[in-house]
């Protein structure tokens, strides 16, 4: 069954292009011109993917982001133009997963469309344990759930796939660079801007003090771990 996508731009060349480009590829699109009407439209219909402008009249993507984050995890992309970078930090920490810097070409779309999809669907290892626990953390990797003593954690695709690189190498130190093209994609590399936001907003929502964290912890210079211990 193709995955349904909502686009959401005030701009109709823009909307335009992201709605031919996708259908061409297979999926299914629904449009949307501000954040107003994006919101009845997603809860009109299942939705797998947001495609999100951040200015626009009524509701901005800011707003809409916040609004969607309030119900559901389905994955978020911001668009913004290129050089506003406080927009991007401001969308990725709203819960965003990921950000297109307009204007930009429909292989660069495409590939982003792809890989956002691929994160929010992550496979269960052949043969390992269902459940792991670390300190007060546990994962139904079954499931796809998180728990913190004992209370559900909402998280998002990234997010929930970026916490499973550090349950899958307790006590490796994991760099920038292999976190970022293992969750991400070899194309994000580079991109250290989008893997400290998610960090942050991870240890936000698993740590009991997110400047002392026990489940994942940084290496100056080195990386990143989820530290060994007897759990």
């Amino acid at each position: 069954m193709p995955k349904h996508i909502l686009v959401v731009d005030d701009e109709p060349r823009y909307l335009r292009l992201l709605e031919a480009n996708l259908r061409t590829e297979g999926y299914d699109v629904s449009t949307a011109q501000d954040g107003v009407q994006a919101l009845e439209v997603f809860s009109m219909q299942p939705i797998d993917l947001v495609l999100l402008d951040v200015m626009m009249p009524r509701l901005d993507g800011f707003g809409v982001c916040q609004r969607l984050r309030e119900f559901t995890n389905v994955p978020i992309v911001i668009l913004t133009a290129r050089g506003e970078e406080q927009d991007r930090v401001r969308g990725l920490d709203l819960g965003a997963d990921d950000y297109l810097v307009k204007p930009f070409s429909a292989t660069e779309l495409l590939a982003r469309v792809r890989a956002v999809l691929r994160r929010a669907h992550p496979s269960v290892e052949t043969g390992q344990a269902r459940f792991f626990t670390h300190d007060n953390l546990k994962i139904d990797f079954a499931r796809a759930e998180v728990w913190i003593n004992d209370q559900p954690v909402s998280l998002s695709a990234t997010e929930y796939r970026l916490l499973l690189q550090f349950a899958h190498n307790i006590g490796k130190i994991l760099t920038s660079e292999e976190l970022l093209t293992t969750v991400w994609g070899t194309e994000y590399r580079s991109d250290k801007e989008i893997l400290w936001v998610s960090i942050a907003r991870l240890r936000q929502k698993l740590e009991e003090d997110a400047h002392n964290p026990r489940h994942i912890v940084t290496r100056s210079g080195l990386g990143y771990l989820m530290p060994p211990g007897e759990y």
